[in-house]
């Protein structure tokens, strides 16, 4: 494995109040090796320069720790994880999690599954599939205490996609980049429908950067009504207003 200058990835770290072994930072470079190496045939991520990669998407995928407590014992869902973000840099970081990571796309799913593998990681787990069918009553619906999400998509689409997976008393917490006045207004009928309550957003900037950051958290209030989702592709093509 190559020698890389992590010098501002730790400061980062630091600013976020996590501290990693050498063995957690040899896991997060290697990471970095295999989705370079990966994405020069297939599509990962447009990011792929090493500091960016170590802001953009590991730093922000830990930034979670801002808006909840991730040194407890928490299962985790990501929706729509991609190469693996938020999902996997919280399970490098933070061990104690208990992992799965859902995406549609085999080709993704088979990337993933290679990064586990040479990471060594445990209590980590990939599914490939659909929101829709996975968060059915016979499959992985209500299971887990925090879902969250980094997909592009406006809030009532993503509560329908990711509120059903959480349990009552936990979280759903969708990464945005934008501000989301006029979002959350759209969205907050939809998300009192689908069993949750918008609890709170906290509002960031990246660790030495002017890159804003809104981690936007849905606390689960009630069961999700048994028809939510509803079939696939349906919560993207007609928003529940």
């Amino acid at each position: 494995m190559s020698t890389y200058n992590t010098t501002q990835f730790e400061k980062d770290l630091k600013e976020l109040g996590i501290q990693l072994t050498d063995t957690q930072m040899d896991q997060f470079m290697k990471y970095y090796e295999l989705l370079v190496e990966w994405n020069s045939f297939m599509n990962l991520t447009g990011i792929t320069e090493f500091e960016e990669v170590m802001k953009k998407h590991f730093i922000d995928s830990l930034s979670l720790i801002k808006a909840v407590d991730l040194n407890e014992s928490l299962s985790v869902i990501d929706v729509g994880t991609g190469a693996g973000f938020p999902g996997l840099p919280l399970k490098i970081a933070f061990p104690n999690l208990k992992v799965t990571l859902l995406d549609s796309l085999a080709k993704r799913i088979k990337f993933l599954d290679e990064v586990i593998l040479q990471l060594g990681l445990t209590d980590i787990e990939t599914i490939h599939g659909r929101a829709e069918d996975f968060a059915k009553p016979d499959k992985i619906r209500e299971k887990f205490d925090i879902s969250v999400s980094r997909a592009v998509a406006n809030m009532t689409t993503l509560s329908e996609y990711c509120l059903p997976f959480v349990k009552e008393g936990g979280r759903f917490v969708s990464y945005k980049s934008e501000k989301l006045v006029e979002e959350l207004q759209t969205a907050s009928k939809a998300i009192s429908i689908l069993g949750g309550q918008v609890e709170t957003q906290v509002e960031f900037t990246l660790p030495d950067s002017d890159i804003y950051r809104n981690l936007f958290v849905i606390k689960k209030v009630k069961k999700t009504p048994g028809k939510y989702p509803r079939k696939a592709g349906l919560p993207a093509k007609e928003p529940l207003v």
